[in-house]
């Protein structure tokens, strides 16, 4: 089972202005480097006539993470790096970001492109939704009619979710629980139903689940 760890929820963008230099950053969820690159390639075709566009990833998390950046033209270690340590300091895996710039006829120098690729990173590394990539069962179970309330209290009790109710001579649910907390809504079903009613997994998954920031 994979252990849960932060994603980018959306693809998001933000822009800064450093002294005529326009900064465009744009993060986004990648869960292989093929993705990861599938998007630096279209940011790059959606901004050919920049003057640079600086291209990070993480994809993982927790302990098992592959990382990249490059600086793209500009002076060694100066863009590339530091958002690269933003992205790490943020706890973010399976992400992905491209800082594009449009060069304002002023030199910012070492120390000013640092801190302008750092404050873009940090922009939409604060800005963008969070969650959690979790698996999950997807699983059936039929249930008289006279306990549906009582099975969809128990179900969002348990962080669970119901994605369907088909109506026959009895209900039949389709439902979706994280791995770790499945075994104990078997249990509740047991106790509701003297050991009658069991649920039925039919698929393990992955997804992603919002989380509050």
């Amino acid at each position: 089972m994979t252990r849960p760890y932060v994603v980018p929820l959306e693809e998001i963008r933000r822009e800064l202005m450093v002294m005529n230099s326009r900064f465009i950053a744009t993060l986004a969820p990648a869960f292989n480097i093929d993705e990861a690159r599938a998007f630096m390639a279209r940011i790059r075709k959606e901004f050919a006539d920049a003057s640079h566009n600086v291209p990070v990833y993480i994809i993982g998390g927790g302990n098992t993470v592959t990382e990249y950046f490059s600086d793209d033209g500009e002076p060694s270690g100066t863009s590339g790096k530091p958002a690269l340590a933003v992205l790490r300091g943020s706890g973010l895996g399976d992400a992905v970001l491209v800082i594009t710039r449009y060069f304002g006829g002023t030199l910012l120098g070492t120390g000013g492109l640092v801190k302008a690729y750092t404050e873009s990173a940090q922009l939409v590394v604060h800005a963008v939704g969070r969650g959690e990539r979790v698996s999950v069962h997807v699983a059936l179970l039929a249930i008289p009619y006279n306990l549906l309330e009582r099975v969809r209290l128990i179900t969002a009790r348990r962080n669970g979710g119901i994605l369907g109710e088909d109506f026959a001579g009895d209900i039949t649910l389709t439902v979706r629980f994280p791995v770790d907390v499945f075994d104990l809504f078997q249990s509740d079903l047991r106790e509701l139903s003297a050991g009658k009613i069991q649920a039925e997994i039919i698929e393990t998954k992955e997804m992603i689940v919002p989380v509050a920031v």
